[in-house]
């Protein structure tokens, strides 16, 4: 992930068309470019027949290089609802190394009014772009997806690819349509170059087709590479000629031989690949263990792409754990750093926000989350973010102490950061809207006990013994809970208990009117109170309430709240309410979310990492087909929840990922088990 990117810089013409200033060609044809999208990309891959073929629960996977106005996504989408079945999926994957600004992006897609109400779906949506990276979007609860890839073509597309490791690259999502577009190759040659073309070829299978405007010999070369049969056909409008393409047999990377001697490897150990991954073919069904903002976000996920869930929750309702608290932030912290961590912060907070967008009236209330720079390392930390952030407004502000104390209805002395989009909500009432679905089924008040495998089904026992639920794919989604079953006890899991205080509203906190953090937080009050804290106790396992828990908490209020701490300094503390949960989380503080590894299978063929860390083994990972982990999200639940819902329930469907490999590779639950094994640790 790299922070510099480059809006795209346009010129109009006088019919209201955009022109690239740096590249000095058109985005579309001037003499109608939705007709010419039509032409060239959906009748030349066959989209309507292709579509009208397609069986109830099908996906489908169009990748474009160039998403420019997003025109051609727009088009896409209209022709799949007037051609697919109501219940298929169509996921267009689209590369943009310089993406419209919002603005722009309106004002493009004001030429055609027939796509009104798409585009003004699409532009609702359309993110905060401060870097590289990838973004997902969902339409019409799933039945349309798209992700959007901020990078060069070639790079972006790699992203997609399972591995760098030449043996096990294409184990990934395949492309069914590639739409060839961008600037032409004379004004953008170096778009169009072998490393795009190979990593078209390893994402495509036999039955591919590509269709691009250009019939350029560049182009013609490239796709010939990829292992495309290429036919010339009529061009739209004054062009003479495009391209029409299809992969008749699977692409084959040339590689060396790997076979040979070698003290190292130039290739990263592949142990990410599952060796088998779980067959789509027959029924969609899945069990997963544990009702709280994990379990209850994937249950939705998989929900919504066709699949039959059964919850199962020991207690009688649902999020009564660590995500059981009234009154939750939805926050990242931001990092100036290129790192793992910091860069999945960022991701899952611009997915969480949209997620949740459509939400709101019903979880809680988008009133908005101050951060104050409470301390002088707060203070440099967010000065650090500036530079990254300035432009980032819709996404997170730089306010002073005075724009804060105006923001949040009380007077602060410090000045912050401040996400608008954000605010508090209640974790029941969102699981309990999540679960709400035809597909789901909760089993509640019942103790999952023990789970085993028998002719691949998973099956849950309860403390009798007794199969409550089975199903091909199980998901453990109890928090730290998970050590208690034989194929995730090993995992690192740790517990770090969290107590939150409530306190009475009153005349002067009454006003609050957005999320306070600083060394915690306070929300607006709901019903007369306010949440407030939380503690970080590491190794604690008590689960009452602590009177110095409360004065902790309140303690934490004083300084940068002192407008209104005062009115509650003299509360007795043995009066207050409270909770106390246990938050799970990593030694990485990373969550765990994807495919559970077979730990001895694993040591065992990896083995020689232990002396060489970059041994030559080039062999996949060994995972328990159909057995996930969902679990670490700490105290950021809210935010990270939705996002690693989604990319399990990718990895499960087989789809196109939401996030890097490097960052999907980083949430790998056999991550530790490697690490011990480079460092010779038992």
């Amino acid at each position: 992930m790299t922070y510099t990117i480059h809006h795209a810089q346009l010129e109009w013409d006088e019919e209201g068309q955009p022109l690239s200033s740096a590249f000095g060609d058109v985005y579309f044809s001037r003499a109608n470019g939705l007709e010419e999208t039509r032409h060239v990309f959906l009748q030349h891959n066959q989209l309507a027949e292709r579509w009208h073929a397609l069986s109830a629960g099908d996906h489908f996977i169009i990748a474009e290089t160039g998403f420019g106005s997003g025109l051609n996504f727009l088009a896409a989408w209209d022709l799949w609802l007037r051609s697919a079945p109501t219940t298929a999926q169509l996921h267009f994957v689209t590369v943009e190394k310089f993406p419209l600004a919002k603005a722009d992006l309106q004002r493009a897609l004001s030429l055609w009014p027939e796509l009104a109400e798409l585009s003004t779906q699409l532009t609702a949506a359309y993110p905060v772009f401060v870097g590289t990276g990838i973004h997902r979007l969902r339409f019409m609860d799933g039945r349309i997806t798209l992700t959007l890839i901020i990078n060069d073509a070639a790079l972006g597309f790699q992203q997609l690819l399972a591995t760098s490791h030449p043996l096990f690259a294409d184990c990934c999502a395949k492309v069914d349509a590639w739409f060839l577009d961008g600037f032409a190759p004379s004004k953008n040659p170096q778009m169009w170059s072998d490393e795009l073309f190979t990593a078209i070829g390893q994402l495509s299978k036999p039955g591919t087709t590509a269709a691009t405007f250009s019939a350029a010999g560049i182009v013609k070369q490239g796709l010939k590479l990829a292992g495309f049969t290429l036919q010339k056909v009529p061009g739209f409008g004054r062009k003479r000629e495009m391209l029409k393409a299809i992969q008749n047999e699977p692409f084959v990377l040339p590689v060396s031989d790997l076979a040979l001697a070698r003290s190292y490897s130039p290739f990263p150990v592949p142990w990410t690949i599952a060796e088998q991954h779980t067959p789509l073919a027959g029924a969609k069904q899945a069990l997963i263990i544990g009702g709280g903002l994990a379990g209850c976000t994937s249950a939705r996920a998989l929900a919504e792409r066709g699949w039959q869930v059964t919850l199962i929750e020991r207690h009688a309702q649902l999020a009564q754990e660590a995500s059981g608290n009234p009154q939750g932030v939805l926050y990242a912290k931001l990092s100036p750093k290129q790192e793992a961590q910091a860069e999945f912060n960022l991701s899952a907070l611009q997915f969480a926000l949209g997620f949740y967008q459509s939400r709101w009236a019903q979880i809680g209330a988008q009133c908005g989350v101050l951060q104050l720079a409470h301390s002088e390392s707060e203070r440099q930390l967010q000065q650090q973010l500036h530079n990254r952030f300035a432009q980032a407004s819709p996404l997170v502000e730089f306010v002073s102490a005075a724009q804060a104390s105006a923001l949040a209805g009380v007077p602060l002395q410090h000045a912050g950061l401040y996400f608008p989009q954000a605010g508090w909500i209640n974790p029941r009432r969102l699981c309990e809207s999540l679960v709400d679905h035809p597909a789901i089924r909760i089993i509640s008040q019942c103790d999952a006990a023990n789970l085993t495998c028998d002719d691949q089904q998973w099956q849950v026992r309860n403390t009798s013994g007794d199969v409550i639920a089975q199903a091909p794919v199980a998901i453990i989604a109890n928090a730290r809970d998970a050590k208690q079953f034989t194929y995730t006890s090993a995992l690192p899991i740790n517990a770090i208990r969290g107590q939150i205080t409530y306190l009475p509203a009153t005349a002067t906190s009454q006003p609050l009117a957005s999320v306070i953090c600083s060394e915690g937080y306070i929300a607006p009050a709901e019903q007369g109170v306010h949440c407030t804290g939380a503690t970080f106790n590491l190794k604690d396992d008590e689960r009452g309430l602590r009177t110095t828990d409360h004065q902790t908490n309140l303690d934490n209020l004083r300084e940068p709240l002192a407008s209104i701490y005062t009115d509650w300094q003299a509360l007795a503390l043995d009066k207050l309410g409270g909770r106390v949960a246990f938050r799970c989380t990593l030694p990485d503080y990373l969550p765990l979310v994807g495919p559970v590894a077979h730990e001895q299978a694993m040591r065992e063929r990896f083995a020689p990492l232990r002396k060489n860390a970059r041994a030559p083994v080039h062999l996949p990972g060994c995972y328990h087909a159909g057995l996930y982990i969902n679990i670490g999200h700490g105290s950021r639940g809210l935010a990270y929840t939705p996002l690693c819902a989604e990319l399990l329930a990718a990895q499960i469907n087989n789809e196109v990922l939401p996030l890097p490999r490097n960052l999907a590779n980083a949430l790998n639950p056999a991550r530790f088990l490697i690490r011990n094994l480079v460092k010779n640790k038992p």
